[in-house]
């Protein structure tokens, strides 16, 4: 019943919050520099002024910003995001297509930066006072401050140029008609290089994160307790220091969930990868406004989506915390 009223309240809030990200990113897109009739007649090399309102009076354009408002909202509660004249095809169609690309890749850096970060946070909170963990944070200070993009090119260079062990682009083999485990083997292969890139840096955070709470944790009275009574220290670090230090992380790792799918456009992009970051990117350069305005409420959906999840694991974690009145 708790957790029923607290997904009840929450949804009523995501409601609000999603409507005025919805107003916002409209008046955001139109502000920008650009017009998109424009640069399909220029790339239709017709610079005709009637050409130019004939494509505005198509896309609608020529009518006030308050009616084009009502009938983009109009049509998100019927879950009409439009048309993208770019691509062809309506927004919802397009975007649901690459939808599962993206989550697959940013699900996968998600638990593979975590469970590692976890691990080596775990390691250098146990060997505080000796080399290795000292180069465990060494490491995690490296992949953290490196930038994303020169990551992955030298990715790309060492394991699929010179080693030629990896693939460098895309989701699967193109023309190689795989199917069944094949095809997840060959998906897997290519997932690998992207995936990795995209959690090194997350994991970077949650191993300082995961080091600093298990110590501060291991100077409570509960600690010291548990060692007066003789328990051995795997014990006292699973059971007492890492369990307790988890909370701060199931923050942060909700908190960065979301953060991840706008993370994986440039990941997408250096490894064209088929997901809704390298469409966005592309919507971007094209001006496809319909196209940005339904991956901008798609993804402020997915982070909305995984702050009331995250405050569910939180609450499951830690009995103690109650719902707020």
């Amino acid at each position: 019943m708790l957790y029923a009223r607290l997904i009840t309240m929450r949804l009523m809030k995501a409601i609000v919050v999603l409507f005025l990200i919805i107003i916002f990113n409209f008046f955001l897109i139109h502000m920008a520099p650009g017009d998109p009739a424009a640069i399909l007649a220029g790339e239709a090399g017709a610079t005709d002024k009637e050409f130019l309102r004939q494509l505005r009076e198509r896309f609608g354009l020529d009518q006030p910003i308050y009616v084009q408002l009502w009938h983009y909202v109009s049509g998100i509660a019927t879950l009409d995001f439009g048309y993208s004249y770019r691509q062809q095809m309506p927004v919802l169609d397009l975007i649901l297509q690459r939808l599962p690309a993206t989550l697959l890749l940013t699900g996968t850096a998600f638990v593979l930066s975590l469970a590692l970060g976890i691990l080596a946070g775990s390691l250098a909170a146990a060997r505080v006072k000796k080399v290795s963990g000292s180069l465990i944070m060494a490491l995690a200070l490296l992949f953290y401050a490196t930038p994303l993009f020169w990551v992955a090119l030298m990715a790309v260079v060492l394991f699929s140029v010179y080693l030629d062990w990896l693939p460098a682009y895309g989701m699967y083999t193109v023309g190689a008609g795989l199917e069944g485990f094949a095809l997840v083997l060959d998906v897997a292969k290519h997932l690998i290089l992207p995936a990795t890139t995209l959690a090194l840096f997350f994991m970077a955070i949650y191993t300082r994160i995961t080091r600093a709470s298990m110590l501060e944790a291991s100077q409570q009275d509960y600690v010291k307790t548990a060692r007066a009574k003789g328990l051995k220290d795997r014990v006292i670090q699973r059971r007492h220091i890492l369990r307790n230090a988890l909370l701060p992380i199931i923050t942060l790792a909700g908190l960065q969930a979301g953060q991840m799918v706008g993370g994986a456009i440039l990941t997408e992009t250096v490894f064209a990868w088929p997901g809704i970051g390298r469409l966005m990117y592309e919507a971007l350069m094209q001006r496809d406004y319909n196209l940005l305005l339904g991956i901008f409420f798609f993804s402020a959906a997915l982070v909305i989506v995984f702050n009331i999840v995250t405050d569910l694991v939180y609450r499951l974690a830690d009995p103690r915390i109650k719902e707020a009145s």
